[in-house]
């Protein structure tokens, strides 16, 4: 059953949504027993519909921003068809109750940690990867034997209508449902008692997310943003760094909460790192970008205007464009754009860019880019170019961020055995694999003792000098 888009009355978001949360709370009960096989089909549907649905799913994709269809392909498919893959060659181990040892004081006790499923889950997905970032989610839910509220991107209708058309052919609506709507919609959500909720955006709506689910005790997990620094130091390798930045920052023109956000690039470097990325731009998208079908355009005019303002409060204030700014609004086109010359007290080093936009700053010694980093807020990902193993180690002990690639850019969020989370303001919470499904569970300790003669009996009341003394020589040698 689809859920009907919501009206923008307060009252009536809760009348209609609190019947479908109850219906699911029910169901969470018989979902708390079931079995990996019973997962794993659901799953294996899941993974069918997606590859049947391919052109639908790219064809969705494009209409909302244009996304190019390989694009697709790669962030919304692969990375999905990769994650499914994952789980169902994991899920049966990680169902398994963990064994855990026995301390000298518990012998005779056996102890293990039991996965439960926390029970009613919202996940709410932002616009930039509308597909991957709502079903990534729900993949662990199911995994864990969850049920799932899904409230998608107001701002990809085409998308949010095939992912409401795959979860009514797949699920019952007691088990998964996609809600529609704004803001409010989604505000009217967080009043619900959720199990938990899985949140990906803004760090500012994180905020909002973490107090409405305060109010319930709700565990979440935040998949945020922020400023992801990339150094690039004397001993990189230019050519390909530059390949691997530009790939990393434009694709999906830039709209990725881990695309690289600025360079910190040595002084000695930045000239040719500067003509190295401007060539590959050329390369990746032809002289006129514009013209490009491999480019994604940018969401709404909205998020255009706010980048056009960036690069004009940086030029304003002494930056050098050095290629790019040229925009269309009729197509929310904006160009591959590097900016030379940024400070920071520049706009466009004081919020996450997320477009098609690189500032470079410079650096003389490694110190000054680690106390550069750490000065701000904890990032969602880090990237580093290097052939300095001391260099690349110093930064990785100096600094703080969700996720670190060398050598490289965003592809530690394809690594299905890696945790794929932020640090404080860049989130709360870790994903993927088997992250996410202990994200979606509880992780039950379970304890058997014998009956009878057991240890801690001899300290019981009365504690009488015996005990005392006793328990005197228990905390010295043990």
């Amino acid at each position: 059953m689809e859920t009907e888009a919501l009206t923008s009355d307060h009252q009536v978001f809760e009348d209609q949504l609190l019947p479908i949360f109850e219906q699911q709370k029910a169901y969470a009960q018989a979902l708390l027993i079931s079995s990996v096989e019973q997962r794993k089909e659901k799953l294996k549907r899941l993974r069918q519909w997606i590859l049947s649905n391919r052109i639908a799913i790219q064809e969705a994709l494009s209409r909302d921003f244009h996304k190019p269809v390989f694009e697709t392909d790669i962030t919304e498919i692969y990375s999905t068809k990769t994650e499914l893959d994952h789980v169902l060659g994991q899920l049966h181990k990680w169902m398994r109750p963990a064994k855990v040892g026995t301390p000298l004081v518990l012998i005779g006790t056996r102890s293990r940690v039991m996965y439960e499923p926390k029970g009613v889950a919202l996940i709410i997905a932002p616009w930039n990867y509308p597909f991957y970032l709502l079903v990534s989610p729900l993949i662990s839910a199911i995994a864990a034997g969850c049920c799932a509220i899904l409230k998608p991107s107001e701002m990809t209708p085409a998308t949010t209508s095939l992912v409401k058309r795959m979860v009514a052919e797949l699920f019952e609506s007691r088990e998964v449902t996609v809600v529609e709507g704004d803001a409010t919609v989604a505000t009217a959500l967080l009043k619900l008692p959720f199990d938990h909720i899985f949140f990906t955006g803004s760090p500012q709506i994180g905020k909002v997310v973490m107090r409405a689910a305060a109010e319930h005790l709700t565990s979440v997990t935040l998949e945020l943003g922020g400023k992801s620094p990339c150094i690039v130091d004397a001993t990189a390798n230019i050519k390909d760094a530059a390949e691997k930045i530009a790939i990393g920052k434009f694709l999906n023109a830039g709209q990725t909460c881990i695309a690289p956000d600025y360079i910190l690039v040595h002084k000695s470097k930045e000239k040719e790192l500067v003509q190295t990325i401007q060539a590959v731009i050329t390369q990746f998208y032809g002289a006129d970008p514009e013209t490009s079908p491999d480019l994604a355009h940018i969401i709404n005019s909205r998020h255009l205007n706010r980048l056009q303002g960036l690069i004009s409060d940086a030029v304003a204030k002494g930056a050098t464009l050095v290629v790019g700014g040229k925009a269309n609004a009729e197509t929310r086109y904006l160009a591959p754009t590097l900016l030379t010359g940024v400070t920071p007290d520049m706009q466009v080093m004081q919020e996450e860019i997320f477009g098609p936009v690189l500032p470079v700053l410079t650096f003389e010694h490694i110190n000054e880019v680690t106390h550069f980093v750490t000065e701000r807020s904890k990032p969602l990902a880090l990237y580093i170019f290097s052939q300095d193993r001391q260099q690349i180690e110093y930064v990785l002990k100096h600094t703080s961020a969700g996720g670190v690639s060398v050598n490289e850019c965003l592809m530690h969020v394809l690594h299905p055995d890696l945790p794929f989370g932020g640090v404080n303001t860049s989130g709360i919470g870790k994903s993927h694999g088997f992250y996410g499904f202990v994200a979606f569970s509880n992780e039950k300790a379970v304890l058997h003792q014998r009956i009878g003669l057991t240890n801690y009996k001899q300290f019981y009341p009365p504690y009488t000098q015996k005990v005392k003394k006793l328990f005197g020589l228990l905390l010295k040698w043990l």
